[in-house]
């Protein structure tokens, strides 16, 4: 390296063309490095991938095992078997696509087994493949010598069918010049199922909470058995392949400033339980938009802890790009760390008048039954102004709302001296007073709603379906399963139907720009022409 005394001993253009070239270099060095360093993290990320892929491949050996088999039922034991080979699957689609992003040469070429033929009974619809144009270079019209023909699996409920992709070969006599329409592009690459067929084995397991072991019945009972190993594997990189689309979903999600959230606890059986069978209690938490938003989205994610700092991950609330807004929850206190982070907490009013129900419900209170009528002259306000724009909904409850909580809240401070300590009619009080500003925070804020049923209405049907799903196995299943959830219920919420919705997603998403995955979300989709 030059010293800085030999710089200054030459004429200065001199001097100037040799600091160009130390800062060329330095920008060279620069760029060696960060590359040095994005290898070295790809590396990481592939070891870990395929330290998981062993992981799982040997717990899916024990799973087999006699003496774990005998200790779960059979529906339990398919149940563990179908998330074990959706993992695998979607492992090895996330280690192929780092390895092709890191200029991997070294990797192995994967063996796949030689796939047995579509019946013949099954009835067969040919689409044609034909280049756009069929004349030579030299003029001359060339000539169709030939064809290859790929055979894909369709299916409509109850019957199957076989597409077959006819792609004739034309060749020019004259020249030797062999031309050919490209092979269609497909979510999962050279693979027998159609579109229509993964979208109705993804809203079977996710939407209607179908096992794979009972979809692998009925498909045997319309003509064709697919073994549940293969769906689950189908599953698998079908999970991979919309990730993406889910995480523009969350974007899109975090973009407004008044969101819902709650969760609900399901099972997920950790691989250090696997041979005694014991579950460990996961959640489900969700995050939706407002009724009141023309953005309809909602968006699971599945956490091994029921702690606040998922909420503060999903929100981004360590990162400069911290979301910031109000979010409209239950009382739990996990939520309460995120008010110290910016964000601003609003409180479910309908879980603070559950309390008061169960009151009257259980025990005739006459407390309960009065602090009833205030919630429902509240409520009955709220379905006046639930159509109107956000400036009216917020002048109409500042006249009604606040005089009715001005109100009650003096009846709840008169009331709180006269019930007994440690009454369930004292903590039914508490829980109101101590999260008043909370509650009432709807009143400052048009845009806020009163309860929070909205997201628990949307969790709901997952809530009724997950004993369909009681072993999430793993993290990744788990995240899996609330991936496609995610989108299916966007699907639903904003009208679509989810099949219709999902099948167009999956026929579009190999060949659609990635800079423009924003068009296929739920409240933007439009099907293709």
């Amino acid at each position: 390296m030059i010293s800085a005394e030999q710089l200054n001993a030459l004429d200065p253009q001199m001097r100037q063309a040799m600091l160009s070239l130390m800062a060329e270099l330095q920008a060279k060095d620069e760029l060696i490095a960060r590359h040095d360093r994005e290898a070295a993290f790809k590396q990481a990320l592939i070891e870990k991938l395929t330290h998981e892929n062993a992981m799982l491949k040997r717990l899916k050996f024990a799973a087999t095992s006699e003496r774990f088999a005998s200790t779960l039922a059979p529906e339990q034991k398919s149940l563990l078997e179908e998330t074990l080979d959706s993992d695998l699957a979607e492992l090895d689609v996330e280690i192929e696509r780092e390895r092709g992003e890191a200029g991997d040469k070294g990797k192995t070429e994967k063996k796949t087994p030689k796939r047995a033929p579509l019946p013949p009974h099954l009835p067969r619809r040919d689409v044609v493949h034909e280049p756009a144009d069929t004349t030579c270079g030299c003029g001359r019209a060339m000539q169709r010598i030939g064809e290859d023909v790929a055979e894909k699996l369709d299916y409509q409920p109850g019957v199957f069918t076989v597409e077959r992709h006819v792609r004739g070969k034309w060749a020019c006599r004259c020249c030797e010049k062999l031309i050919q329409a490209p092979v269609p592009a497909h979510v999962i690459d050279k693979g027998i199922p159609t579109a229509s067929l993964l979208a109705q084995v993804l809203v079977a397991k996710f939407l209607d909470h179908l096992p794979l072991y009972r979809q692998e019945a009925i498909f045997e009972r319309a003509g064709h058995l697919i073994a549940r190993s293969t769906l689950a594997q189908w599953v698998g990189e079908c999970g991979a392949q919309l990730q993406p689309l889910v995480n523009a979903l969350a974007d899109e999600l975090r973009r407004h400033l008044v969101l819902h959230a709650d969760e609900t606890p399901v099972a997920m059986l950790k691989p250090k339980h696997l041979r005694d069978g014991k579950t460990h209690k996961a959640y489900l938490w969700s995050y939706c938009t407002t009724s009141a938003n023309p953005v309809k989205a909602v968006v699971f994610e599945f956490c091994e802890t029921r702690s606040g700092e998922n909420v503060r991950d999903f929100l981004r609330l360590d990162t400069p790009g911290a979301w910031q807004g109000t979010l409209v929850t239950d009382g739990f206190s996990g939520y309460t760390a995120t008010t110290t982070k910016g964000v601003t907490s609003a409180q479910c009013t309908a879980h603070a008048r559950r309390k008061f129900n169960d009151l009257w419900a259980n025990h005739r209170s006459e407390v309960g039954r009065k602090a009833l009528r205030y919630y429902q002259v509240l409520f009955r306000i709220e379905r006046e102004v639930e159509e109107l724009p956000s400036d009216e909904r917020r002048r109409i409850r500042q006249r009604k709302s606040r005089r009715v909580l001005a109100v009650f809240h003096r009846w709840l401070l008169a009331q709180r001296h006269l019930v007994p300590t440690g009454s369930a009619t004292m903590k039914a009080i508490d829980y109101s007073l101590k999260r008043w500003a909370q509650l009432t925070r709807f009143v400052e804020d048009g845009d806020v709603p009163i309860s929070n049923n909205w997201v628990e209405n949307q969790i709901r049907p997952v809530a009724l379906g997950r004993a369909n799903w009681l072993f999430a196995g793993s993290l990744r299943a788990g995240r899996r399963a609330a991936a496609v959830m995610s989108l299916l219920h966007s699907a639903r919420i904003n009208g679509h139907e989810p099949y219709a919705y999902i099948r167009d997603v999956l026929e579009r998403l190999p060949t659609h720009p990635a800079s423009r995955i924003d068009e296929l979300l739920p409240h933007r989709w439009s099907a293709a022409s």
